[in-house]
C-alpha cells in the first residue's frame, strides 16, 4: 500500500541509514543541461562516476544548450552517459530535452557545475523507494577553492578536502529552519531548485515540462506545479553537493527577484503578496469555479456565474462545461431550439474574460477549485470566508450544505487541487476519493446559510455588492496605519528609554563627582581646624614666651 503522507509530514517516512544493506530497485535519471564551461562539466561528471548508487540502474543525460566549442563527454564519467543538443536557447529547454529523453523512474536535476559528493544519489534514491510523489532537494555548498582535476574528485570519498572552506546555501537553510523542516511552511514548493532536486517521473508526466517563457525563476514555478500534483518536498540534509563558485542570485539578487518576481506573479497564485493589484486577471487564477451549464436553465447558471463574478474574490476563472461542440451555428427557428439555454450561455460569457467555456473539466493549476451547483449564488464574501476556512485550517475539502432532504444532499464544495491530486495517486480501487482525502489532508462541512450562499430567487441584488470589499480594504488600511502608529511610539519609547538610560548615567557620575566633592571639602575642613588649633597654640606659645614647634607622635 502507498504511504498517505499528511500534508507535507514526510517524518512519516523512515528511509534507510546511508552506506546499508537495502535494495535498490528504481532507475534515475540524471539530467544535466550544459552550456559551455567543460571543465567544471566534467568535475560534475566526475562527481557522478564515484556514486555508491548501483551503476547499473544510473543514467546520466547531458544536454548542450548551443555552446561554441561543443561540449564533450570526458573520459572520466559514468558507463551510461548520453550527450544530447538542443539547439533552441534557455534552459528550461533543454532540461525538457532532457526529460523527454529520459528512462527512469526519477528524474534528478542536476546544474553542470554542481559536485555531489558520493552518496548524493543515494541519499535521494533512498525516499523515492518509499513513495512515488517525493521531490528531495540536496543541501548544497558554495566553494571558490581552485579547480581541481577530474580524477582528484573521483578519487576521494571526502570532497571537503577539495572544496572547503565553502559557503551554506543560506536561504535555503533559512527556510528549513524557520518552518521546522518544512513540516510547518506554507509554500514548501519554494526549496525545488534545478541544481540538485529529484522528482517522481510520474509526478512529471501530471505537472507537466518546465515553461520555456520562464527565463527566470523556472525552478519556483515548476515546483508549484508539482505541488499541484501532489507532490511532498524534502530537504536531505545528507544529500550534500559543492556548487563552483557563487549563484545568480548571489551574485545579482535584487536583479534576479525583479525579473523572476515578474513572471512568477503571473502563474504562482501562492506567492499571494505579489498580486497586490486588487482587481487584475492572472495566467493562474487563485480559484477556478466550476459550474455544469447543462444541469440547470439559462436563467439559473447565469445566476450562479454574475453572482461568482460580482463577489470580492477576483482573482479567479470560471469553467462553464457543457457540450459547446455539438450546438449548431444557427438556427432557422432558434426559439425552438431544443438547446436554446445553452445557446444564451455561449452568447452571453463568450466575451467575457474570466469565463471559459470547455466540454469537460480538466486537471487545474489553481491551487483551489469551486464547485458550485446551477441556482446556487454566494453573497459578495461567500467565496472569500471559504477560502478562509481552508487555508487557515489547512484541509482538503470544505463542503457547504445547501439543501437536505429524502432526495439527497446538494452541496458546494471548494477542494484543494495538491489534496485531490495526491489522492488520486494512492486511492485505491474502490475507494472513495474524499475518503483519502480526509485521511491525508481533513475534510470539513459548513452551512450554506451561514456562509451566504442562496438560490437564485433569494440572491441579493448585483449592485453594491462590492460593499464588504470596501469595508475589508478600509479596515486593512486602518489596521496599517493603527501598525505604523504603533511602530512610531515604540520607537518613541525607545528613544526615551534611551535618553531616561543617559539620564540615569549622567546622575551616577553626578552623584560620583558630588561624592568626591564631599570627601575634598571634607579633608578640607579638617585642614582648615588643624590650621585653626596650630594657629591657637603658637599664640600660647607666644604669651609664655617660648618657640612652639609641631612633634610627630
Amino acid at each position: 500500500m502507498t504511504p498517505r503522507i499528511r500534508g507535507n509530514d514526510y517524518t512519516a517516512l523512515q528511509p534507510p541509514a546511508l552506506g546499508s544493506s537495502w535494495t535498490p530497485r528504481l532507475r534515475v535519471s540524471v539530467v544535466i543541461p550544459a552550456y559551455a564551461d567543460q571543465v567544471k562539466l566534467d568535475l560534475t561528471l566526475a562527481g557522478l562516476a564515484r556514486q555508491t548508487y548501483p551503476a547499473g540502474l544510473l543514467e546520466v543525460i547531458v544536454v548542450d544548450n548551443g555552446s561554441e566549442p561543443p561540449l564533450r563527454l570526458p573520459e572520466i564519467r559514468p558507463r551510461d552517459t548520453r550527450l544530447l543538443v538542443c539547439a533552441a536557447p534557455g534552459r528550461a529547454r533543454a532540461r525538457n530535452t532532457g526529460l523527454a529523453a529520459a528512462t527512469g523512474d526519477v528524474i534528478h536535476w542536476m546544474d553542470s557545475d554542481v559536485v555531489p559528493e558520493p552518496e548524493e544519489v543515494e541519499a535521494h534514491m533512498r525516499w523515492h523507494h518509499l513513495a512515488p510523489y517525493l521531490s528531495v532537494t540536496s543541501y548544497l555548498r558554495f566553494t571558490t577553492a581552485p579547480l581541481p582535476r577530474p580524477a582528484d574528485v573521483a578519487g576521494t570519498d571526502d570532497l571537503a578536502k577539495l572544496f572547503e572552506p565553502a559557503e551554506p546555501h543560506a536561504w535555503i537553510e533559512d527556510l528549513v529552519q524557520r518552518s521546522d523542516g518544512l513540516l510547518r511552511s506554507p509554500r514548501p514548493f519554494s526549496i525545488h531548485i534545478g541544481g540538485a532536486s529529484s522528482v517522481s517521473a510520474r509526478l512529471f508526466e501530471r505537472a507537466g515540462p518546465m515553461d520555456p517563457e520562464m527565463i527566470l525563476g523556472q525552478d519556483t514555478e515548476m515546483g508549484y506545479r508539482l505541488a499541484q500534483a501532489g507532490a511532498v518536498f524534502i530537504p536531505d540534509p545528507q544529500a550534500r553537493a559543492y556548487h563552483l563558485g557563487p549563484s545568480m542570485r548571489m551574485r545579482d539578487s535584487a536583479s534576479i527577484s525583479r525579473v523572476s518576481h515578474a513572471l512568477v506573479t503571473d502563474r504562482v497564485p501562492g506567492y499571494r503578496w505579489l498580486r497586490t493589484h486588487p482587481s487584475r486577471q492572472w495566467k493562474v487564477p487563485q480559484v477556478e469555479v466550476l459550474v455544469d451549464a447543462a444541469a440547470g436553465s439559462y436563467d439559473d447558471v447565469r445566476a450562479t456565474v454574475d453572482g461568482v463574478l460580482a463577489g470580492t474574490v477576483t482573482d479567479l476563472a470560471v469553467v462553464l462545461t457543457g457540450p459547446w461542440d455539438e450546438l449548431a451555428p444557427e438556427q432557422r427557428a432558434p426559439l425552438k431550439d431544443p438547446r436554446l439555454d445553452l445557446v444564451l450561455l455561449r452568447a452571453h460569457y463568450t466575451h467575457e474574460g474570466r469565463v471559459r467555456l470547455v466540454t469537460a473539466a480538466s486537471d487545474t493549476q489553481s491551487p483551489y477549485r469551486l464547485r458550485i451547483p446551477p441556482g446556487w449564488v454566494p453573497e459578495e464574501d461567500g467565496i472569500g470566508r471559504l477560502l478562509d476556512v481552508l487555508r487557515g485550517r489547512e484541509r482538503g475539502l470544505v463542503s457547504v450544505l445547501l439543501t437536505e432532504d429524502a432526495e439527497g444532499v446538494t452541496a458546494a464544495r471548494l477542494e484543494r487541487t495538491e489534496a485531490f491530486s495526491r489522492a488520486a495517486l494512492v486511492v485505491e480501487e474502490g475507494e472513495d476519493l474524499d475518503d483519502a482525502v480526509d485521511e491525508m489532508f481533513g475534510t470539513y462541512w459548513v452551512d450554506g446559510e451561514t456562509f451566504g450562499f442562496h438560490t437564485a430567487a433569494e440572491a441579493p441584488a448585483y449592485v453594491n455588492r462590492r460593499t464588504a470589499y470596501r469595508k475589508q480594504v478600509q479596515a486593512q488600511a486602518e489596521v496599517e496605519r493603527l501598525t505604523k502608529e504603533v511602530e512610531r511610539l515604540r520607537g518613541q519609547v525607545t528613544r526615551w528609554r534611551d535618553e531616561a538610560a543617559q539620564w540615569r548615567k549622567s546622575a551616577v557620575e553626578f552623584r560620583r563627582e558630588i561624592g568626591t566633592l564631599r570627601r575634598q571639602v571634607s579633608a578640607l575642613r579638617g585642614q582648615v581646624s588643624a590650621l585653626h588649633r596650630a594657629r591657637g597654640l603658637r599664640g600660647i606659645a607666644r604669651g609664655l614666651g617660648r618657640p612652639f614647634t609641631f612633634k610627630k607622635t
